[in-house]
């Protein structure tokens, strides 16, 4: 039986990880509980427990307190980063189906103490993970604590033998020994001058406790004299150390036996974590001890012989949708590699076949079908398999599903869209292949073309029957999704919007964006110079040469003792050095060591940055970023390899990156164009407010006019000041800035902010009617929706933890704006690039980033091509107010902007 104290474990993961590097992108910190799963990720893989429990406090009010009010009173409060985890601890326990447990009035220690003795009557070995040394006298022969010594990582195994060898006493007798010595994490003090040794040299002379009270004139000198005169502190002490090993528990042993984990619910609490790493550990180190469904797919299926293509697909074809799953080379810098093999499925029978043993009339079949939209396909992750496809000349048509897509508008927070997990969750299926079809299905799809010295013909069998396994489940999936679609009433977003969008992506990607790659490789340089400059700044501002910038141990030294500036946040590691806290301090002394400090890391970024797109730049000197769908819950699109989407716009050297990013042979200019306050805009439309309505229809300066309001003044009043104050409040309401991020966000006082939002509420009522029935309307249905219905699930909105209902109040007011902002650039896209066909231009999109697209404009056509984005862009969406498209020209993305 394996036991934990969840409160010390979590408590030490969270001094041991800095709470700056572990948070959700909705701000809650997540850095203890990132901890006590990694450890116990690691302890259940270690020990196999066959039973298992974690104890939890329930409050600091115990039978202790009642007797010494100053029990545990020594103790910091508790920082308000760690405030809420214990309860998101308790959520991925019971994802894992380990039962936990408190009891009023007891410590966590006094649970595991009961269980303990339980286990023993049962004749059960016992573990227990604990960071409280009171554990210590629950070893005997059966039972072991497990002992941080660092963090939570590292776990000392504290036998009878370990126990003795560093205490000096036996387990029974450590209660006795804390007795005498005191422990200040309990804030229970010891005997002025009798310190571990001197406790265990008494107990061994006269047995225990209750020894050494009995001869207590037998106590030498002024250790024994300071023990008289405390006796009755140290018999306080003893009564409250000892652990109750009665307590009347709502569980028995039978109740903590190892059960397998819900893993429907574990990628559900691991999404919102937004532990995508931890969660891959956990499903490759454990296997659940229940069998997560009936059985595998079930699939009919062979590899066709070649030529017997155009039969099948005459048979099968008709009978409706067919699954495609590609097997491809691996991906380069210019795109997706070559589709080497595919395997299709329909509701009866799937096959196998390898594109090199295809005959001609194979080739006009497959090639056929592939391009016939009149015949319905259905793929997982289509954008890339279809890629693959066109790259050796098979264009695609007629995808009518996308299981990845339709998932992700199902539950757009998940952090995964793996086959394996959908075809769990949806179809109650193992992704794998039955002991009678041979090997196990990879959880990639295909890997078609293995081969090996021995057995190669066997080798690509399985990996054949591998793929049509998954094409059978991408098939059968397809179904159960178009149902779940339906009842979120969201298929016309993935027909309408989301399909016809990955084409679109698709030649994005393929065209790639031009580098001035000489100017990129100077910049990258100058950014390289600019880190050894700030390096010297720094090190001549201390007059030391030997401190490593990057090193926060080092910077505290710095800092705070040769220094001595102000003291920043305390962490379990000394003072923070984060970014933040850094900027504060310098803006409080200007020391001159931290403006090189701040200059080194801000630079660092940028050099990373530059060498990143360096090695992205393709043979065709084109960047080939890739566009992912099913990322951003709000339906943003986003970025990778390399992201394009965080190089800073309103920085200098922000700015110098986009002047490397240039127009391509055989075109004449970029373009770039972006909404004007495509937020505000949306805000205007959903709250219906007059006020922002009218600013909007009349053309006016928005934050002008609302700072004219705000502050009761004639537009010609407002200051550059109040402009910048309503702005920001403005911006913030659409993210549900509370007063005191306004305050901190505007360096002003709380309650200041709260004055400027309640004017800003007195003007503007349709806004704070509009914010508040949001999230009472999603806290009625269960979830947000945008303009066109995109739908964003918040069940945290009637959380008991108050910080996680907060969270999603956020969310709740947020969600609408951003993806409403998201569906109308997507349309914005899709209008674009089909008015271009049409328009028989040979300009083309390259990039979206945020509310911006960047085209590639050929030479004659910039008025024509103009006229078509500002048009398609503009009506992209039937608002209350209008869409205001800003466009600009040049020779670089930096010199297109407006």
């Amino acid at each position: 039986m394996l036991l934990l104290d969840g409160h010390s474990l979590a408590y030490r993961a969270f001094f041991a990880l800095p709470v700056e590097n572990f948070s959700t992108t909705t701000g809650q910190s997540t850095n203890a509980v990132y901890g006590f799963t990694s450890m116990l990720i690691n302890v259940l893989r270690d020990e196999a427990p066959t039973h298992l429990a974690v104890a939890f406090d329930v409050s600091r009010q115990t039978f202790r307190t009642q007797e010494y009010a100053e029990y545990k009173a020594g103790r910091s409060a508790t920082p308000d980063e760690f405030r809420g985890q214990v309860d998101l601890i308790k959520e991925v326990l019971d994802a894992l189906r380990i039962a936990h447990v408190e009891v009023d009035g007891f410590e966590a220690d006094d649970v595991i103490a009961t269980l303990t003795a339980r286990g023993g009557e049962e004749g059960m070995e016992v573990l227990i993970c604990s960071g409280d040394r009171d554990a210590l006298q629950l070893v005997d022969d059966r039972t072991t604590v497990l002992y941080p010594r660092k963090g939570v990582s590292d776990l000392a195994r504290m036998t009878p033998e370990a126990v003795q060898e560093k205490y000096g006493v036996l387990p029974e007798r450590y209660s006795d020994l804390a007795a005498l010595v005191g422990e200040s994490s309990d804030n229970l003090p010891g005997v002025p001058g009798v310190g571990p040794k001197t406790a265990a040299k008494w107990l061994g002379q006269f047995g225990d406790l209750s020894g050494i009270v009995d001869h207590a004139d037998q106590l030498t000198g002024k250790a024994g004299q300071s023990t008289r005169d405390h006796l009755d502190q140290v018999l306080r002490n003893r009564r409250l150390n000892q652990l109750v090993a009665d307590v009347e528990l709502p569980v028995g042993v039978e109740d903590l036996a190892a059960r397998g984990w819900d893993r429907e619910e574990v990628h559900r609490v691991f999404d919102g974590l937004e532990f995508r790493v931890l969660r891959e550990r956990l499903f490759s180190t454990l296997e659940s001890a229940e069998t997560e469904a009936d059985e595998g797919i079930e699939v009919v299926g062979e590899t066709l012989e070649p030529g017997a293509l155009p039969a099948w697909l005459e048979t099968h074809a008709q009978q409706g949708r067919l699954a495609v799953v590609v097997d491809a080379e691996p991906r380069t810098t210019a795109g997706p590699g070559e589709a080497t093999g595919l395997a299709l499925a329909g509701p009866e029978e799937a096959v196998h076949l390898r594109l090199a043993d295809l005959e001609p009339a194979d080739e006009q079949a497959l090639a056929a079908w592939l391009a016939d939209a009149e015949r319905p396909k259905a793929l997982h992750g289509g954008k890339e398999q279809v890629a693959s496809l066109e790259a050796v000349g098979l264009p695609v048509e007629g995808v009518v599903s996308d299981t990845a897509l339709a998932a992700y508008l199902a539950r757009p927070d998940q952090r995964s869209y793996d086959l394996a997990d959908l075809a769990l969750r949806y179809l109650h299926r193992e992704l794998r292949l039955d002991a009678d079809q041979g090997a196990s299905a990879s959880d990639s799809q295909g890997q078609l073309d293995l081969a090996f010295d021995e057995g190669e013909q066997e080798a690509r069998a399985a990996a054949a029957r591998s793929a049509m396994v998954h094409a059978r489940a991408v098939h059968d999936l397809a179904d159960a999704l178009d149902a779940e679609l339906a009842d979120e009433e969201e298929r016309h977003l993935l027909q309408q919007v989301e399909l016809p969008l990955v084409g679109v992506l698709r030649r994005m990607e393929r065209a790639g964006i031009a580098v001035d790659l000489p100017a990129l490789s100077t910049l990258e340089q100058e950014f390289a110079d600019g880190v050894a400059q700030a390096q010297q700044d720094a090190w001549s501002a201390i007059d030391d040469d030997t401190v490593n910038l990057g090193s926060p141990k080092q910077l505290q030294t710095v800092l705070f003792e040769t220094l001595g500036l102000p003291k920043t946040r305390r962490t379990k590691t000394g003072y923070t050095t984060d970014a933040d806290a850094l900027a504060g301090l310098y803006a409080q002394t200007e020391h001159p060591f931290l403006e090189a400090l701040l200059r080194h890391r801000d630079v660092t970024r940028l050099r990373v940055t530059a060498e990143g797109l360096i090695k992205s730049v393709a043979d065709d000197g084109r960047i080939h970023t890739t566009f992912q769908q099913t990322i951003a819950a709000t339906g943003r699109l986003s970025s990778t390899d390399p992201n394009l989407q965080n190089i800073p716009i309103r920085t200098a050297a922000g700015r110098r990156i986009r002047e490397i990013f240039v127009v391509g042979e055989g075109y004449a200019s970029l373009m770039s164009a972006d909404y004007s306050q495509i937020e505000m805009r949306i805000m205007a439309h959903l709250s219906g407010d007059e006020g922002l309505i009218q600013a909007f229809r009349e053309g006016e300066d928005l934050h002008r006019f609302v700072g004219a309001r705000v502050f009761r003044v004639d537009q010609s009043e407002v200051t550059a000041e109040m402009r910048s104050k309503v702005k920001a409040m403005s911006y913030g309401l659409a993210y549900g800035l509370s007063a005191f991020g306004l305050s901190k966000q505007l360096g002003i006082s709380t309650a200041e902010a709260k004055d400027l939002m309640e004017e800003y509420f007195e003007r503007f009522g349709g806004v704070r009617d509009y914010l508040r029935d949001v999230v009472q309307e999603a806290r009625r249905t269960g979830f947000t929706e945008t303009i066109l219905g995109r739908r964003r699930h918040l069940l945290d909105l009637t959380s008991d933890n108050r910080q996680r209902r907060e969270m999603a109040e956020r969310m709740a007011l947020n969600a609408p704006i951003q993806g409403s902002a998201a569906d109308i650039i997507k349309v914005a896209m899709l209008r674009t690039e089909a008015a271009l066909r049409e328009a028989d231009l040979a300009t083309r999109v390259l990039l979206q980033v945020h509310d911006e697209l960047v085209l590639e404009v050929a030479a004659g056509e910039e008025e024509r091509v103009e006229e078509v984005v500002r048009a398609q862009m503009g009506s992209a969406a039937d608002l209350s107010v209008p869409l205001d498209v800003s466009v600009g020209l040049g020779r670089s993305w930096h010199d297109a902007a407006h």
